[in-house]
């Protein structure tokens, strides 16, 4: 039996965790449809990896609710379908890398060894060689390897992809989207490199001081706003300015459209990190999901 393609991948209501130096995720409520490629970003300390960390089963909210595919993190379902990768590869270093793929064979009943050795192979990793004796970047492709050939229907990524290069990171990345079309796969990718997640995700979910402040269709949210360029002090009439740069007697502002009708100067869609850098400018802008990512929290809805 698989997982309805109608239930969201993520679904998070009134999610909070509670650490003893404070919230590390409150009130947060969104939704992830099945079959994204995801951005999660937000500055460090937002609450990406507490986030995370709930939805692979590693600690346990401490109020609110979040499922996956309708299952709760830690059921067989969920375990089955789910892979995480952090920063922190969970491998064995006396192992070789075959024996990694073997064990993954013997612990996935989902196992798809052409998969794994496919990502082995493109890094011209030994098959022979103890994980121990890798660089950073080959221990990486095993540990992607490890979580690919599981064929998961998830894939929650805390930026794993850090010590690699910025060819193999592109060439990693092609390899998640591939996933995500071939398999109807979801992958939720934790980074602070926007600029690079902008081709390569289509949905956004920007965590802030524990709260999620946007979430939805990366075109959706992009559409919503403006990135207006004055040489006056004036705002934008009847829209509303999320944050604004003043250099060399010009204001750059990222406004998020009220209406239909254009803000008048010099204005452009702005780009994802444009929008993303505008948020984090302002962390208490009133947040702003796309239908889609909405739950019934009342919280305000893009139009698309």
């Amino acid at each position: 039996m698989t997982d309805s393609p109608h239930l969201p991948a993520i679904e998070a209501i009134g999610l909070a965790r509670r650490y003893r130096r404070g919230w590390a995720l409150h009130d947060a409520s969104f939704r992830l449809p099945a079959g994204r490629v995801c951005a999660l970003v937000g500055p460090n300390g937002a609450g990406k990896t507490t986030l995370l960390s709930l939805a692979a089963d590693l600690i346990a909210p401490t109020a609110g609710t979040i499922t996956l595919s309708g299952h709760r993190p830690g059921t067989a379902r969920a375990r089955q379908s789910t892979a995480f990768l952090s920063q922190q590869k969970a491998l064995y270093p006396r192992f070789r890398v075959r024996e990694i793929l073997r064990m993954g064979e013997e612990l996935n009943p989902t196992w798809h060894q052409e998969t794994a050795e496919s990502v082995i192979d493109a890094g011209g990793v030994p098959m022979n060689a103890r994980v121990g004796t890798l660089s950073g970047g080959q221990a990486t492709r095993v540990a992607f390897a490890l979580a690919l050939g599981k064929r998961p229907r998830l894939m929650l990524l805390d930026e794993p992809m850090a010590d690699l290069d910025p060819l193999v990171r592109h060439q990693m990345t092609d390899i998640l989207q591939e996933q995500a079309r071939r398999h109807g796969s979801t992958v939720v990718m934790s980074s602070h490199l926007v600029s690079e997640l902008e081709n390569a995700c289509d949905y956004l979910v920007l965590v802030n001081n524990g709260t999620v402040r946007l979430a939805g269709e990366v075109d959706l949210l992009l559409g919503a706003h403006r990135q207006l360029t004055t040489r006056d002090q004036g705002g934008p009439d009847g829209h509303q300015v999320i944050a604004t740069v003043r250099e060399d007697g010009r204001s750059t502002s990222l406004v998020r459209l009220a209406h239909a009708s254009p803000p008048d100067g010099d204005d452009r869609t702005p780009t994802l990190e444009e929008l993303v850098l505008g948020y984090l400018r302002t962390p208490d802008a009133p947040p702003l999901l796309t239908p889609s990512a909405q739950v019934a929290t009342g919280s305000e809805v893009a139009a698309a």
